[in-house]
């Protein structure tokens, strides 16, 4: 009797069901919001292990509801959001938990309910507030099939996922009028598409021919590189034009960049398709660069997904901050677990790294003003281990400019120019082994990197004057792969290992 009840009278129905999207991790798990209504003292209860913003929504949504003219029902209120045992946070919430509120006390019909899922956060006039993960949260329910109703000002973020339906609403009104067929929603077109990405310029550096050789080829393999010079020498300069020389970004990385950068509540849609730069203070802590906190949430290294993470004056982040490092530069991935819940994000970013030579920055200046000793610049430099140094695949002297080469016009070649190259040497290695040379494992190494007889001579006596380790040899023959691929050669010659060992200037130094 009670089955036949819901079914046939929508004013009656005392059970709503809904959708909508928790964040947890790299993943937006779907949840079930279920109102029920019931006899007895009024009260509201939310349940399914909500912290306590969630907790908090009771008081947002009754004041809407009737800053909205809605009543609020003098009922046993019950919300269970399900899985019970996946945290929920944020007030994305509150707009579901209204709507099923309305729903189940008859206020507004049922039956298209499930066609949609919904986040938003309501003022307590019932107007949406934004949220964070929204292209996150649309990406999964248009693999679900259904549309997404958020607020407006998530909007264009989550139109940029292809295919998805998205709905923009400023208020609960309006929702509620387009779930009731009076005034339909019409589906979010955006107005504008986003602009190309704009760069610094790489001619505008002065100089340092070398140093933006070994930067081009690190873009063509996406390749890890440390820095070393003295203060002023153009460094940071370098760093920051850097992304402009990446290849441009498939569909697919640009999707994953911005969904990364939506969960932290980072994402603009200006920068749609734009290389990520992070340049975190040398104070950040472990935790700002890897993620973390009691709801775990991705850090710099996963923000800088698909781009660049700079971490300038090397040797002053504290030692245990840089060693968590080691492992999301391997694998491509961090793990964050906790007593009560584990978090997975990726990490493919591109290290650059500067340091000065030693503690005064002054050493090898032609000023010749350094007076460090040999036991302070040892001391300075040890502060990076040998495990974090073996994991950067090029390491380069930036050296100071001479004052004729500053005062004459910049005349080097545009990031344009550097990066058609780097476009084509990595078309080479997206066709070949469908990934960058950087990501190469051990097998493949072995297959793809084979130096010719000379090559593999030179090579051989650079492992034994350098004592280089075996993580140090692969990454040697990877970045001579990145430099056969921008000369356009199949195969990987001396010269091309020359080059590559030139680039292991830490070794050297050891």
């Amino acid at each position: 009797m009670l089955d036949s009840r819901l079914r046939g009278n929508d004013k009656l129905m005392s059970l709503a069901v809904l959708y909508s999207r928790a964040l947890s991790g790299m993943d937006a798990a779907l949840v079930t919001v279920e109102v029920h209504l019931a006899n007895g003292l009024p009260s509201f209860t939310i349940v399914g292990l909500p912290e306590a913003e969630v907790k908090e929504s009771k008081d947002r949504v009754r004041a809407a509801l009737l800053n909205c003219q809605f009543e609020f029902p003098s009922r046993r209120i019950t919300v269970n959001l399900a899985p019970a045992d996946l945290p929920k946070e944020s007030g994305r919430f509150d707009l579901p938990i209204a709507l099923g509120i309305l729903a189940a006390s008859g206020q507004i019909p049922s039956k298209r309910l499930a066609e949609y899922e919904y986040a938003g956060e309501l003022a307590l006039t019932g107007e949406l507030r934004s949220i964070r993960g929204a292209l996150a949260m649309t990406y999964h329910a248009a693999n679900c099939g259904r549309a997404f109703i958020l607020p407006q000002m998530n909007a264009a973020e989550a139109a940029l996922v292809q295919d998805a339906t998205v709905y923009a609403a400023q208020s609960l009104l309006q929702v509620a009028a387009h779930l009731a067929g009076r005034e339909a929603m019409n589906r979010f077109i955006p107005d504008v598409q986003p602009a190309k990405p704009q760069y610094p310029d790489m001619r505008e550096v002065k100089g340092q021919t070398q140093s933006k050789r070994a930067l081009e080829i690190a873009a063509a393999g996406g390749h890890s590189v440390l820095m070393s010079g003295p203060p002023g020498t153009g460094k940071s300069m370098l760093a920051a034009r850097f992304p402009g020389i990446l290849p441009q970004m498939s569909e697919t990385e640009a999707l994953e960049s911005a969904a990364m950068q939506s969960l932290g509540g980072m994402f603009e849609v200006s920068r749609w398709k734009a290389r990520p730069y992070r340049a975190p203070h040398h104070t950040a802590s472990a935790v700002a660069l890897v993620g973390g906190g009691s709801n775990p949430r991705p850090g710099e290294i996963s923000v800088a997904m698909h781009g660049v993470l700079f971490l300038d004056e090397l040797p002053e982040f504290e030692r245990h901050v840089l060693e968590v490092l080691r492992e999301p530069l391997e694998s491509g991935r961090i793990t964050i677990s906790r007593a009560a819940r584990r978090a997975d994000f990726k990490a493919q970013f591109q290290l650059l790294a500067a340091m000065n030579p030693c503690p005064c920055g002054y050493l090898g200046h032609f000023s010749g003003k350094c007076r460090c000793t040999p036991d302070q610049v040892s001391r300075y430099r040890s502060k990076i281990s040998g495990p974090l140094l073996d994991r950067i695949d090029i390491q380069i002297e930036v050296p100071a400019v001479p004052q004729e080469a500053l005062l004459k016009q910049a005349d080097g070649e545009t990031s344009d120019i550097i990066q058609a190259r780097v476009e084509a040497a990595r078309q080479r290695q997206l066709a070949r082994q469908n990934k960058p040379n950087a990501q190469l494992t051990v097998t493949e190494i072995d297959a793809l990197c084979a130096p010719d007889a000379q090559g593999a001579a030179l090579l051989q006596q650079a492992i034994t004057r350098l004592n280089l380790s075996a993580r140090a040899y692969h990454r040697v023959l990877k970045v001579a792969r990145s430099i056969a691929d921008l000369a356009g050669s199949e195969n990987i010659l001396t010269s091309h290992i020359a080059e590559a060992v030139q680039y292991r200037r830490m070794d050297r130094q050891g």
